[in-house]
């Protein structure tokens, strides 16, 4: 009984040591959100209630900044953050923002323009 006990302990500490980032990110990106080109963004959908799936994609990992426009192309809402190359789900949260026509630029830190959209808030 002791040996079954300990040979079940050792398989549990095994498999629970192994690191998740080794392996393969089992989430694709979904069709609705596809990037042809390498550097981008793309919106789920362009009209938008409180919150949206977006993918921004790069060539490089690094530090860069979503900003949301008004209609006058003014800033509205901006976040800056880090992203991995390739492509990076993430969502926009849009409840606090009236409903209107807006613009969601992407941009590097250098603040070069690498894509923009349009959306509606509904």
């Amino acid at each position: 009984m002791k040996k079954s006990i300990f040979f079940i302990l050792a398989i549990l500490t095994l498999t629970g040591c192994f690191k998740d980032d080794l392996l393969p990110n089992p989430i694709p990106t979904p069709n609705t959100l596809e990037i042809k080109n390498s550097v981008g963004i793309k919106l789920e959908s362009a009209f938008v209630t409180s919150e949206v799936k977006m993918n921004v994609k790069t060539e490089t990992s690094g530090v860069y900044t979503v900003k949301i426009l008004d209609i006058a192309n003014r800033v509205v809402s901006k976040e800056t953050m880090n992203v991995v190359a390739g492509d990076n789900i993430l969502k926009v949260y849009t409840s606090a923002l009236p409903s209107s026509a807006y613009r969601i630029g992407f941009y590097d830190s250098n603040n070069n323009l690498l894509g923009i959209t349009d959306f509606n808030k509904l």
